[in-house]
């Protein structure tokens, strides 16, 4: 006959067993390139979902409305971000119910991103998500950022993914508080060719966002002119040490 002790442990054990946690994400979305700009803040992001390495999804959406100030755009795994959008949606409607004549920032929802990011880290079960949130309240812009585990910090322009490593360069660059809409449209342009031509995950379908003190405008997906006759991309290991 088993002791008490024994029991308890072996209960335990098996309801161990039975709770998992996610591993490893599934369906992602690759980079999102954002910048402020003269009136307001600009948001890029392709519309490619890949499962693993295959480009599977051609048609997600991964830049949403975010109240009535705010704008989100998401890298990483797409079923978390929809749980974000819903954790959000929760939080605007919540807002708008005290009809106070009041309603949440960018500022606000950031630092709540930051709460739920960390909160979720701590219990070993992230949501696996980078994300970039931008909007205009009162006249001022704000843009940052939230990682998985959550580091935040705000900035002039922001990338996330591949493209904080290939579109960050030409950012810094070209940046400058007075872009006109017309030069933000072209530098993001830029930006996601470049990474359309390095990342296999990124898709030529694209939506860029833009936000202003009049509200939120989501462009129709579109593709960009791009070329592929340069040398490199004709014959990419020639000068490589080692053959197959």
């Amino acid at each position: 006959m088993e002791s008490n002790s024994e029991t308890k442990q072996h209960t335990l054990l098996s309801s161990e067993s039975g709770f998992q946690r996610t591993q490893y994400p599934y369906v992602t979305g690759s980079s999102v390139v954002a910048l402020k700009y003269k009136d307001g803040i600009l948001m890029a992001a392709d519309m490619g979902g890949s499962y693993g390495s295959t480009l599977r999804y051609k048609s997600l959406e991964r830049i949403k409305p975010v109240g009535k100030h705010s704008i989100i755009g998401a890298s990483g795994e797409i079923s978390d971000f929809q749980e974000i959008m819903r954790y959000l949606d929760e939080q605007v409607l919540n807002d708008n119910m005290w009809d106070d004549g009041n309603s949440l920032g960018p500022k606000e929802i950031h630092s709540y991103l930051t709460r739920v990011m960390y909160n979720r880290r701590n219990k070993f079960d992230p949501l696996w998500n980078t994300l970039i949130l931008g909007g205009v309240k009162k006249g001022q812009k704000f843009l940052g950022m939230v990682t998985m585990i959550g580091v935040n910090f705000e900035e002039n322009h922001i990338a996330t993914g591949f493209g904080n490593h290939m579109a960050q360069p030409l950012l810094r660059a070209e940046w400058h508080e007075n872009l006109t809409f017309e030069e933000g449209v072209t530098l993001l342009e830029k930006c996601m060719r470049v990474l359309l031509y390095r990342d296999r995950s990124a898709v030529n379908k694209f939506q860029i966002a833009k936000i202003t003190e009049e509200g939120v405008t989501v462009s129709q997906p579109y593709a960009l002119k791009t070329f592929w006759g340069f040398k490199a991309f004709e014959n990419p290991t020639a000068g490589a040490e080692g053959s197959w």
